[in-house]
């Protein structure tokens, strides 16, 4: 579980959070959610899968606590958030559920569905650096 993550050569310190909040109740919407299919989310997820970005695995649609999160990297406790139509109007809801993730220890990265569309490889490029700067040995 504690595999070495690198990224460009540099050293990436892991932050797993054992025992992760859960509530069952959702993992039936989770499922649904994956199958569905958001557009931008399986656009993403084509670069992200199988540990093809730099070895990270990426979980999709992951239930912490009361929430469904976009994207999940367990080696990070790192979410992933692609920002769409969904979360119109749902500014408090969207609060909350930072502020809950943020109590656990957990960091936040949005994207925006637009640009995870029509930016994609600045998008993971950001990523990696984003990656590189809150978690780098250095």
């Amino acid at each position: 579980m504690l595999q070495e993550v690198k990224i460009k050569e540099i050293s990436i310190k892991t932050n797993y959070i054992l025992n992760l909040p859960y509530n069952p109740l959702l993992n039936n919407r989770a499922k649904a959610l994956r199958k569905a299919g958001n557009y931008a989310e399986v656009v993403f997820w084509k670069q992200v899968r199988n540990k093809e970005f730099w070895g990270i695995d990426f979980d999709r649609q992951r239930v912490i606590g009361n929430y469904i999160v976009d994207f999940y990297v367990k080696s990070l406790a790192l979410v992933i958030e692609i920002d769409g139509e969904s979360h119109n109007d749902k500014e408090d809801y969207d609060a909350k559920r930072d502020a809950f993730l943020a109590e656990l220890g957990i960091r936040i990265y949005k994207i925006s569905k637009f640009r995870v569309l029509h930016d994609l490889e600045n998008v993971m490029t950001e990523i990696e650096d984003y990656i590189i700067k809150e978690y780098s040995h250095l």
